[in-house]
């Protein structure tokens, strides 16, 4: 999996830095614990949960876009953008992702092409017969 990259940490001019810049997150560490607070979860929520939290999600925001950006660069199209529909082929492909997001629908994001097996032994059959039927009529000729 990948690790996020370390942020360069600035002084300010006051000396006071944010929850993230001190833990070296991009993800905002007081929003994300406003909202624990305001969700009404616990009745107590401690800072270090929403680090922790900020990290999480983070991380499996790297890990998504990671993956979306190889499924772009392995596209036929070589567009540079990552699309809801590339998203999706992301997400459906990778096992674990996959498993986190199982019940979640992207908007535009499409699913994945496949065929189901009644019309794959339909189309298979059909080339069959076909083949079947000229060599009887080559035969009777």
């Amino acid at each position: 999996m990948a690790s996020p990259k370390p942020l360069k940490r600035r002084a300010t001019a006051s000396g006071k830095s944010s929850f993230s810049a001190r833990a070296g997150l991009t993800m905002p560490v007081g929003r994300i614990g406003s909202m624990l607070r305001k969700g009404k979860y616990a009745s107590r929520v401690s800072l270090s949960a929403a680090v922790y939290l900020s990290a999480v999600l983070e991380f499996i925001t790297a890990e998504l876009i990671s993956t979306a950006a190889r499924t772009v660069a392995a596209s036929r199209k070589k567009t540079k953008r990552i699309s809801p529909r590339a998203l999706t082929l992301a997400v459906r492909t990778d096992a674990e992702l996959g498993s986190l997001l199982r019940n979640v629908t992207l908007a535009n994001g499409g699913v994945l092409p496949s065929l189901t097996k009644a019309i794959a032994k339909k189309k298979a059959g059909g080339k069959k017969k076909k083949a079947v039927k000229q060599r009887r009529s080559s035969k009777r000729v």
